[in-house]
């Protein structure tokens, strides 16, 4: 009678555990991409921390999909993300370009680790106040992305025809500042919809995805860098024009505020005339 009780137990742990595995798996592929970064294996380690970002999203996949989420979980899941889209990015650009750059020009890449950190911490907070179709600042996944495949982007042809004589030097620095500040901003960043059959939205996430999934497959060199850099400019665009937006907008009369609502000053002498008189 008790063996039934007892192996559900165990296959829920089992469960439980494998969203936990991934996470793992994630920070040892960002700490392989590291150690490959120091050794000049550049490629690799940008493609490492593409597959680290790979497995963040399936841990995330698979936590709500078994319903298995934890506090643990989610305290592990960004302590990760630190490593594999905060540290393993900027020791990669590190030694692809910055450490040629002067004794200093590690602080940028230092001052990007630190916005991972605090996007992270916030997202702890605040994550279940948080849009359900948008992110309060650039994802931490997207940022780090983006500085990966930076280099795969450099070896395309169309970089080296195209783009190669720009000034990188200042190109890089201020991408570095514009992701982290974009993480740390309060600029609302889309989603990506769910797969799905039934409704638009999951239809739309299935195309998504199996386009994101094909120009993985055929043209990975070339497209993610662009896309990254799409995302980003794509949230600050849009957030401006919601500002101007709603900056044109007139308020309501109704919606203004009555004499009552204004804030004013009373001397103590005054505080019990005026409570009377409002029926206090």
């Amino acid at each position: 009678m008790t063996r039934g009780p007892r192996r559900r137990r165990r296959v829920r742990r089992a469960i439980i555990v494998v969203p936990s595995l991934f996470t793992l798996a994630n920070l040892f592929f960002g700490f392989w991409s590291m150690v490959l970064a120091a050794q000049g294996e550049f490629y690799l380690a940008s493609w490492w921390i593409v597959i680290a970002g790979v497995l963040d999203m399936l841990d995330g996949l698979l936590a709500r999909v078994s319903k298995t989420g934890t506090r643990f979980g989610g305290e592990l899941d960004s302590l990760v993300d630190i490593v594999s889209f905060g540290l393993a990015p900027a020791v990669l650009l590190y030694f692809l370009h910055f450490s040629a750059q002067g004794p200093f020009a590690w602080v940028f890449l230092y001052v990007f680790v630190v916005c991972v950190a605090l996007r992270l911490a916030r997202y702890n907070l605040q994550s279940g106040d948080e849009p359900r179709n948008a992110f309060t600042g650039l994802p931490t996944t997207a940022a780090g992305m983006t500085l990966a495949t930076y280099y795969p982007f450099t070896q395309t042809q169309f970089y080296q025809t195209q783009l190669a004589a720009a000034p990188w030097t200042q190109i890089l620095i201020f991408l570095v500042i514009a992701l982290g500040l974009a993480m740390v901003s309060n600029i609302q960043y889309a989603k990506v919809p769910r797969i799905g059959v039934r409704t638009r939205r999951g239809r739309l996430g299935l195309i998504v995805h199996l386009t994101l999934i094909g120009f993985a497959i055929w043209s990975r060199d070339i497209f993610f860098f662009p896309l990254g850099i799409t995302y980003l400019a794509y949230g600050m665009v849009r957030s401006a024009v919601v500002g101007i937006q709603e900056r044109g907008e007139e308020p309501d009369e109704d919606e203004s505020e009555s004499a009552d609502d204004v804030p004013f000053l009373v001397r103590d002498g005054e505080l019990g005339r005026h409570r009377r008189k409002r029926g206090m």
